[in-house]
């Protein structure tokens, strides 16, 4: 896990993904329509992409991707993000961890 904390520290938002994940595409999509940049990481491009899946699987994320870190926090995966933006938190959210600045 400490592979994972290396990787979030510093950065409001960060998602984990794989380049053929339509999922975390859409969940992309969804989190930049509203103008925040994320930082990305495609574990099928990176050399310890096999490590950091495991590490985000022992986290709980089943499937690993996409999994959305916002302010240094494990928010979840597809389900989650969805979820928070129905209930209207998702963007509160990513302001307050300084990934939005309207």
């Amino acid at each position: 896990m400490d592979v994972v904390n290396r990787l979030v520290v510093q950065k409001p938002l960060v998602i984990f993904t794989k380049s053929s994940c339509c999922i975390s595409h859409s969940v992309m999509q969804l989190i930049s329509s509203y103008g925040a940049n994320a930082t990305v990481y495609e574990l099928d491009n990176m050399s310890n992409g096999q490590e950091v899946d495991k590490a985000l699987q022992i986290l709980g994320l089943r499937p690993s991707v996409p999994a959305v870190f916002i302010g240094q926090k494990l928010v979840g995966g597809a389900n989650e993000i969805i979820s928070l933006q129905v209930q209207g938190r998702l963007v509160p959210l990513l302001k307050e961890a300084g990934a939005l600045w309207v």
